[in-house]
């Protein structure tokens, strides 16, 4: 096993450097120019990231908390992805006026939809305070520790100077080694300004999510509304476009195979310096915990899903949250496996420790803990994961927080307002009779893989999923949490308000109420029999882990080592390029529209294809969206280390221009959040000539071409 390793290290492509033999996911005060130059960078660091000055950065936000956008005009105009702005597209359609199938387009300023409760944020300056953040935290354990880092916090935010309408945020990196500090400046009147419908925008839905090769118009795009004074503002019909520092010129040049290329975005989470037996834990049970419950879930609503409309676009957006992960985890499980991710983590402990001792002690402990762990964590995995996926349960939990607070004197009337809002919301897209044979086929996952001693007392009856889904629909039924039964004469799915209006009375009836009493056995077991357990053990394994990852970066001089990513700004760096995943497959870096013709299923829910866009596949009026092949490019691969929050990120070429937009991964390449392999990991992004041809060419909305700068 080691000779095949080793051998598959000094046999990766020479286009890899060694900083790729790693990934990467780059703080953007802390490039390295000269590397990103060696492989092809045309400009600057400073053209990417200068606090004072306008520079990429300045056309770069975090979309609603979630995604990346980049501004591309200037008059404020916003690209996304489609699955970014999908929850937006959703809340403005009907059955009767169905956005997601039809698409959007606003012909003017005038016509773009406000989305009240959207954001972007603006990362205006990053400074390392390491320094002022760790003072006086020396030989300090938790929970101390944290309460000291967290005074510490406070201090330095209260010590700074700022804008009214800015904010800071403190991030640990390096699993508390470094912080860093962050100045954001939130924008709050964004407006959809177009969308493809989803048979360009979700083409291919979940059967090619993960998927390559790709042939997704995953995009969507959005307009940033200022004050008169170019400042952040409330919604207001007398605000107007946004005038960026800086915006992407959008580029429609050719792309060749090991073109250079940079992703600049935030990154959700990685966990690439794990132990070996982390890592093995998370392949052999955690993940197929997770994929195991969100497969019963995906399966019940889909059946649901194909036959009724009213229910596919209710449920459409919770069900592309649900599945995309599911897809994610099976990836990363076969690609862990087939990068031999574990053997390498022991290897290279194994290296590290021949050059210090003080490893293998750490190493040690690590392994104990986790091993201690498993059984509390595997049970984490299916708690969590069921709660996430039965909605009912999640009502329960909801309502189960709500009268706790209230008890304990913390629920004011403010906090009830919001509390019913949040209610509104949940119960808007929310079928009761449907989620009943979720949660009853979910309750049958729980009761048989679940240990004996996390279950509650006769919890044994959940064992049978077809006898389930008769007492769980007899459950909901008579539950006022569903809102299939009324309390204080109204249900609670119709008539939030006057079913609060008796408090006392509502608490009283939750209490007794069927599918509360059920949550609470299972709340309750978890609490008392797991989750101590589980969080007493984490404890001690994120000390020993921040102690893990100090030890790696001082013991391996030879590698650069970049923070895990926790959502902040960061830049990745790589070259257009195809792969081969398995034995005798080969992809090329880019696919066509003709692609998409050969996908074609008419009618289908995941594979159906406008008829204008066939239309002009036909006439093969590309206009000048056409490459070298005669044909529209529609996506491309290429070696930067993303992840979840990079969805939306702009992928610039080696000057600057907006050359693709991120939104996916190689589903073989997807366990690089904890390993990236350069063999196998490759990003997936929107080629910028699909996106402008169906704005021009299928929109019909070239003032919105007009808008941007388009470098040919």
């Amino acid at each position: 096993m080691t000779k095949k390793i080793l051998l598959s290290v000094f046999l990766l492509p020479a286009v890899m450097t060694f900083a790729q033999q790693y990934g990467g996911m780059w703080i953007p005060t802390e490039l390295n120019e000269k590397e990103m130059k060696d492989l092809g960078l045309k400009i600057s660091a400073k053209d990417i990231f200068n606090p004072q000055k306008a520079s990429i950065k300045d056309a770069v936000v975090q979309f609603n908390g979630g995604c990346t956008a980049e501004i591309i005009s200037p008059k404020g105009l916003l690209l996304t992805n489609h699955h970014c702005g999908f929850g937006q597209i959703q809340a403005h359609s009907t059955v009767q006026n169905d956005l997601l199938s039809n698409g959007f387009w606003a012909k003017n300023t005038e016509g773009e939809l406000p989305n009240p409760g959207v954001t972007v944020d603006f990362i205006v300056d990053i400074k390392e305070v390491s320094n002022q953040i760790l003072e006086g935290t020396d030989n300090l354990t938790e929970p101390e520790l944290s309460k000291q880092i967290a005074k510490n916090i406070e201090i330095y935010k209260n010590s700074q100077k700022i804008e009214p309408y800015q904010s800071i945020s403190v991030k640990s990196m390096y699993y508390g080694n470094k912080f860093y500090a962050y100045t954001i400046e939130t924008y709050k009147d964004i407006r959809l300004v177009g969308a493809p419908p989803q048979s360009i925008g979700k083409f291919g839905s979940d059967t090619d999510n993960w998927v390559w090769p790709r042939h997704t118009g995953d995009f969507s795009m959005f307009r940033i509304y200022a004050g008169k004074d170019n400042k952040p503002a409330e919604y207001s019909k007398d605000n107007i476009p946004y005038v960026p520092k800086h915006f992407l010129p959008v580029s429609i040049k050719d792309k060749n195979e090991n073109d250079f290329t940079f992703v600049f975005g935030f990154p959700g989470r990685t966990t690439e310096y794990l132990p070996a037996i982390a890592v093995e834990k998370i392949m052999k049970e955690i993940d197929p915990a997770r994929i195991a419950v969100r497969d019963v879930a995906l399966k019940t609503l889909d059946e649901k899903m194909r036959t009724d409309d009213a229910t596919r676009i209710q449920y459409s957006a919770k069900y592309a949250s649900v599945a995309n992960y599911w897809k994610k985890w099976i990836g990363e499980v076969e690609g862990l496996k087939k990068s031999n991710a574990v053997e390498k983590k022991v290897m290279y402990e194994g290296s590290l420790v021949a050059k210090n001792h003080e490893v293998k002690t750490t190493l040690d402990q690590l392994n104990k803990l986790y091993n201690d762990q498993a059984p509390f964590a595997l049970n984490n995995a299916y708690y969590s994961e069921t709660l996430r996926n039965a909605e009912t349960l999640m009502l329960a939990n909801l309502y189960y927080n709500y009268i706790t607070s209230v008890e304990a004197g913390r629920m004011d009337d403010k906090g009830t307002t919001a509390f019913k809002s949040r209610l509104t919301s949940f119960y808007k897209d929310y079928n009761a009779e449907l989620d009943a044979k979720v949660t009853a086929k979910l309750l049958a996952l729980y009761s048989n893989k679940t240990a004996a001693q996390f279950l509650p007392a006769g919890f044994e009856k959940y064992k049978n999923e077809a006898q389930n889904i008769q007492s769980i629909e007899e459950i909901s039924k008579n539950s006022i949490i569903t809102g299939r039964t009324e309390v204080n004469s109204a249900s609670l799915s119709k008539d939030i308000e006057k079913a609060f209006s008796n408090q006392d009375k509502l608490i009283k009836t939750l209490k007794k109420d069927p599918v509360y009493q059920l949550f609470v056995s299972m709340r309750d077991t978890y609490t008392t029999k797991a989750d101590p357990q589980f969080t007493s053990l984490q404890t001690k394994i994120d000390a020993l882990q921040k102690t893990f990852m100090a030890q790696q970066m001082a013991t391996d001089k030879d590698r650069k080592f970049f923070p895990d990513a926790n959502s902040t700004l960061r830049v990745t760096y790589g070259k257009v390029k195809g792969s081969s995943p398995r034995d005798a497959v080969s992809y090329n870096y880019q696919t066509h529209l003709a692609g998409v013709l050969e996908k074609y299923v008419p009618g289908d829910y995941e594979f159906d294809v406008p008829k204008k866009l066939i239309d002009l596949y036909n006439k093969k009026d590309f206009g000048n969206y056409k490459d070298k092949t005669g044909d529209v490019p529609v996506g491309f691969t290429a070696t930067n280390h993303t992840t979840g929050g990079n969805s939306g990120s702009p992928a610039l070429d080696a000057n600057g221009n907006l050359v693709g937009l991120n939104f996916d991964r190689q589903w073989e390449g997807t366990m690089s959040d904890i390993n990236y392999d350069p063999r196998f990991s490759r990003n997936i992004m929107v080629d910028t000539k699909y996106i402008l041809f169906i704005i021009d060419k299928y929109a019909d909305s070239k003032w919105l071409i007009d808008e941007m700068k388009v470098v040919k």
